[in-house]
């Protein structure tokens, strides 16, 4: 088992070394100046250029992704030109590690502006993950169960519906009505644990996590009863029913834990694309996390702030991918010969 664990560790970290070069080789190589690309808009000549300077994009692209690299192991300093750090040693700034780097236009670094909006992603992620999970689960199940009956089409056909509404128009809904109009939740807001206990926290949270799950939850609902369908007629199943082992333990022993494969594999992808940043989950509810994070730095060309986001989220993916293979071992053993 530590033999397995110790191979996808490393696999993994393999994959982010090679995950990193690539982004950062498609964003420097572009067709557009990473220089003019991480000013902003309508700067002038002389400013492009000590942006490439203070970045090091002056530096040959091997360089570039070294002292990149270098940096997250053990952080760095900016601006990247020694000559500059030592003309203007007041305007140093140290990027600690994981170092992510440095937004030219904030006059910050982009793990700042991740730890100011990766909070409020984080309590949307948890919330919305917590409701798909558990009722998509339990609808699956549900509907299993009742194969064919009328409640079966109904929770099928109902998730379904569900998922064909757009995530805005979910939301807007959720907004103009339940907060609104009959008032049974507060107006969208982030608030923080430290600021209003955990209760206010999640109240706040319940309309973009519920907004969220819906998208999520309709193929939980399929997976879990197509899987426990099939896990129902396999051999064991009907041996242990013979033995007079009770419905329930044989439904929730054996039969769900078979349909736990694919959904560990489904919810660690999931996961880790929420954490990400739900683009318009957040901006319907004005909430700013990571989602919003990103689209800001597309409209104002703040390219190391995007590279930084996609590089986080290119490493959660990663990260649940060897979660998701840990957890398989447990779940199968026969994963770990394999």
């Amino acid at each position: 088992m530590v033999a397995y664990i110790i191979r996808r560790v490393i696999v993994g970290l393999l994959m982010l070394v090679a995950m990193s070069f690539i982004v950062f080789a498609l964003f420097m190589k572009n067709p557009v100046d990473p220089a003019q690309f991480s000013c902003g808009k309508n700067c002038p000549p002389e400013r492009i250029e000590e942006t490439r300077k203070a970045l090091g994009y002056d530096q040959p692209l091997l360089v570039q992704w070294g002292s990149f690299a270098k940096g997250v192991v053990v952080g760095r300093d900016y601006p990247a030109n020694e000559a500059m750090r030592e003309a203007n040693p007041e305007l140093v700034t140290e990027c600690a590690a994981p170092c992510l780097g440095y937004s030219q236009q904030l006059q910050m670094t982009v793990n700042a502006e991740i730890a100011e909006a990766a909070p409020i992603s984080i309590s949307i992620a948890m919330v919305a993950v917590t409701i798909w999970v558990i009722f998509g689960v339990l609808f699956g199940v549900l509907a299993a169960i009742v194969k064919g009956s009328l409640l079966d089409r109904g929770v099928v056909g109902g998730t379904l519906a569900l998922y064909a509404f757009p995530t805005f128009f979910v939301g807007a809904l959720l907004i103009n009505f339940v907060a609104i109009k009959w008032g049974i939740f507060p107006a969208p807001g982030y608030v923080s644990i430290a600021e209003g206990g955990v209760g206010q926290w999640l109240v706040q949270l319940l309309l973009p996590g519920f907004t969220l799950a819906v998208v999520y939850m309709a193929g939980y609902v399929r997976m879990t009863r197509a899987f426990v369908l099939e896990s129902m007629s396999e051999d064991y199943i009907r041996t242990a029913k013979a033995k007079g082992v009770k419905s329930p333990k044989v439904l929730f022993k054996h039969a769900l834990r078979a349909a736990l494969t694919p959904l560990v594999t489904m919810f660690g992808l999931d996961f880790a694309a929420v954490l990400g940043g739900a683009i318009i989950t957040e901006d319907v509810f004005n909430y700013y996390g990571l989602g919003k994070l990103a689209v800001t730095a597309n409209e104002t060309f703040d390219l190391p702030t995007i590279v930084g986001l996609v590089l986080l989220l290119g490493s959660l993916v990663i990260l649940a991918n060897i979660i998701v293979d840990i957890l398989y071992a447990f779940i199968d053993p026969r994963v770990r010969v394999a």
